[in-house]
């Protein structure tokens, strides 16, 4: 009850009006997020939630209204209140007027007076900048620069946060979640950059409006677009190739994005295949639309999807990929009252199949796993006043899990195997309210109840826990259940609170504190995930993961706001993390929960970051000092031992130059410190064949060598695309400029000329220098 009041700490009403409405960009209509709408005389503001939509609590009086984002001219506006009204403004982008962009701030003072903490946002525009793999734009790449934030190696999918495994990670796409971001094994990720608009990342003081992960949330919102008129873009590069059209429905009221991506590294690279290899397929491609229409004053649907595949193989093959699909409600109930409610399917599967050409052989392998999601999410917020706003809600996913099934045909007899369908639901309530307790101290606080239910599976099986730690458990007794029979149930509390104290007009000190919970799991027992990894739910012996993590900020702006730096120190731990015995087997195994073992985690580290915002030279440095430490039982010596993704010193560099009016360049290094690994302590000799052996069974006590890399870009804007009309650019760029060989990783194997020896071998995913060159263009 303690924790409730402080919720409604200062709630007393004022005798105030409300001034509400939406802010869009001027030239296409679209809705601008975060922007910072600022009362001068009252010295309060607020900002604009992810529809653009504002609510500014005043007293009757003239107010000069000041309206700043980043990337757009700000707007002064004197008001004269004496009664709620709404006002919807336009902002001009500086990049359309000045035909140049210069990043700034998106507000005086933002990351030092907002009560956020550990959150990074990345401009599309500061995107589009930044060398990259093979002149392709990667959302989730670009990221990897952040503080706080890893990977295991080049060409890795996923990504690692503060300690996180990547299952940790809540990757949400206009609200949908997504299961596997990366095509190409990691090499570029799904997001088209021509169709998102905001990419935001959470890594503490989550707000009490997300959950069901423990480390991180990825939430990238895609454009509405051009309300005002058609445009046509698009992109030529090294690997592949981009269009997009959008335009309106109805002019200022609805509109229209769609765009495709296909690779065609499988086209270019045709002639030079042959024999065995002339019919082999290795491609991607996707399609990304969004649609939005205004009812009325009050009314907005959105609808949105994204649908997504990568092929790989010839005679045998695999596929994988993601399907998401958003219904979106926005409801104006009155100027202090919105609510958006979302409905939305997410899938994400894979297959195998040995007959890819459909030839009818008499022997066949086929293999299927996939994990659906249905889900309704109604949010509310109230602008109760200019010192509360309180949001509440709730969530109920549906899942449905199907980890692994086979068919197997063999002298036309077939056979069916793998692992039975299982259902969860989880439903949630939530929440919160950031208050403005004084001049020098604002407060979020949330709390969030998840209950979760594990049903739908045919049968469920109890497991010797007396066993020897660190092999595989028998099955003592198995339980019969109906199809939607309750298994097992857990429930969770999960409190959040940040606040800001302001030291100075440019300094302030934060704190954040946030208890999670997480019901699903991706089992994995490879150096980096892979598209093949299986999600399972919480069951009967796999329980919720549970984290919680406290972080301390010192954030501080100087030279005019020209710069602006932090220094951020957190504390994580984490319970019922997975590992796995020796020899696991993961994959169409109905009794792979016996090769589960279970553990604690823990993960502490500083973040350093200076960005500079002004000028024509802009960019930041990031440096995470970090450990990422587990212990489990019978691993060790039953001692702490490093994670398989701690990196101990992470350092990023990102530059931006703009030259002129149509030159830019733009560069990124980055260091980190290798990934521990665990290698054979011993070898036996089998019939002259030497096998490498780890007999003492000790994670992790070794590490790889560090990597570093250079990248560099230059981008050229023409003054023209094709006839004289439109625009374009040619973007040059240089991957692994001083041709470093980072190693992905190193394994020991036989020596192919002599295999009574062993030796250490080390792999590396991009071993050269990778030029490119890609041609953009808008219509």
């Amino acid at each position: 009850m303690r924790f409730l009041a402080l919720l409604f700490l200062s709630l007393p009403i004022y005798a105030q009006f409300t001034v509400s409405g939406t802010i869009k960009d001027e030239a296409n209509g679209e809705t601008l997020i975060g922007v910072n709408i600022y009362a001068k005389e009252q010295k309060t503001g607020v900002s604009t939630n992810v529809y653009g939509f504002y609510s500014l609590s005043l007293p009757a009086g003239t107010h000069t209204l000041i309206v700043s984002y980043v990337g757009y001219h700000s707007l002064e506006k004197v008001i004269n209140v004496k009664e709620d009204q709404t006002l919807n403004i336009e902002l001009k982008d500086k990049g359309t007027i000045l035909q140049e962009v210069v990043i700034q701030a998106e507000k005086e003072d933002a990351n030092v007076k907002s009560v956020s903490m550990s959150v990074n946002k990345v401009e599309m525009r500061t995107i589009k900048k930044m060398p990259a793999l093979l002149g392709e734009v990667d959302l989730v790449r670009s990221i990897l620069y952040l503080p706080g934030v890893s990977s295991v190696g080049e060409g890795s999918s996923g990504f690692n946060v503060r300690g996180g495994a990547i299952d940790q990670n809540l990757v949400l796409l206009d609200e949908a979640p997504v299961y596997n971001s990366s095509h190409l094994m990691g090499f570029f990720s799904i997001f088209n950059p021509d169709v998102v608009k905001d990419v935001k990342l959470i890594k503490g003081g989550v707000p009490a409006q997300y959950g069901g992960r423990i480390s991180s949330i990825l939430d990238v919102r895609m454009k509405e677009g051009n309300n005002k008129k058609t445009e046509f873009t698009g992109g030529i590069g090294t690997i592949f190739s981009r269009l997009a059209l959008e335009g309106p429905l109805k002019k200022n009221k609805g509109s229209y994005i769609v765009a495709l991506r296909r690779s065609y590294i499988d086209i270019l690279a045709k002639p030079f295949l042959k024999d065995d290899l002339k019919d082999v397929k290795f491609y991607f491609y996707d399609f990304t639309a969004k649609a939005n229409y205004q009812l009325d004053d009050k009314n907005t649907l959105y609808l949105s999807g994204y649908f997504g595949r990568d092929l790989f193989g010839a005679d045998f093959g695999f596929d994988w990929g993601n399907a998401t699909t958003t219904l979106r409600w926005n409801h104006v109930f009155n100027r202090k009252l919105f609510l958006n409610t979302t409905l939305f399917y997410s899938m994400y599967k894979y297959s195998l199949d040995s007959d890819l050409k459909n030839t009818n052989k008499e022997d066949v392998f086929r293999w299927n796993s996939d994990i659906l999601n249905y889900s309704i999410k109604p949010d509310f917020t109230w602008y109760l006043n200019s010192k509360n706003t309180i949001s509440f809600g709730g969530q109920s996913i549906l899942y449905h899990f199907n980890p692994g099934s086979a068919l197997i045909v063999s002298s036309s007899e077939g056979k069916d195997i793998g692992i039975a369908k299982k259902k969860a639901l989880e439903s949630t309530l939530y929440l919160g309210n950031e208050m403005k307790i004084s001049d020098n101290l604002t407060i979020n606080a949330g709390i969030r109840y998840s209950d979760y239910r594990y049903f739908g599976s045919p049968q469920a099986y109890v497991f010797d826990e007396n066993g020897t730690p660190g092999e595989r458990k028998s099955v003592l007794d198995t339980l019969h259940y109906s199809g939607n029979e309750l298994i097992q149930r857990y429930g969770n509390w999960e409190p959040r609170l940040s606040a800001n104290l302001s030291l100075g007009p440019r300094t302030s000190l934060k704190i954040g504190y946030n208890h999670l919970a997480q019901y699903i799991h991706l089992l994995s027992n490879t150096t980096a995930s892979s598209p093949l990894d299986v999600w399972t739910p919480s069951t009967n012996n796999i329980k919720p993961q549970i984290s919680d993590q406290i972080a301390l900020g010192l954030f501080m702006n100087f030279k005019d706001n020209m710069y602006e730096s932090s220094v951020e120190v957190y504390y994580k731990t984490l319970q019922n993390q997975i590992d796995y015995i020796r020899n696991a087997d993961l994959l169409l195994n109905p009794l792979v929960e016996g090769d589960l073992m279970y553990g604690k985690g823990r993960a502490y580290g500083a973040e350093f970051f200076v960005k500079k915002n002004k000028g024509n030279l802009n960019g930041w440095i990031s440096y995470t000092l970090s450990r990422t430490e587990r212990k489990v039982n019978g691993l060790n010596n039953n001692d702490w031992f490093l994670s398989r993704i701690d990196k101990l010193h992470n350092l990023s560099v990102v530059a931006i130059y703009d030259i002129s009016k149509r030159w830019n360049m733009g560069a990124t290094f980055t260091y980190m410190t290798g990934t521990p690994a665990s290698f054979p302590t011993t070898k036996y000799i089998w019939q002259g064949i030497a096998v490498p052996h780890n007999y003492y069974d000790e994670r992790n006590i070794y590490r790889i060598p560090a990597s570093h890399r250079l990248d560099l870009s230059a981008t050229l804007k023409n003054k023209h695309a094709l006839f004289k009309k439109g625009e374009s650019e040619w973007v040059f760029s240089i991957y692994n400029v001083y041709n470093r060989r980072n190693p992905f990783s190193v394994y020991v194997r036989q020596n192919p000329d002599d295999p009574s020896k062993t030796e250490a071998v080390r792999y590396s995913v991009f071993a050269s220098i990778l030029p490119s060159i890609t041609y953009n263009f808008k219509f």
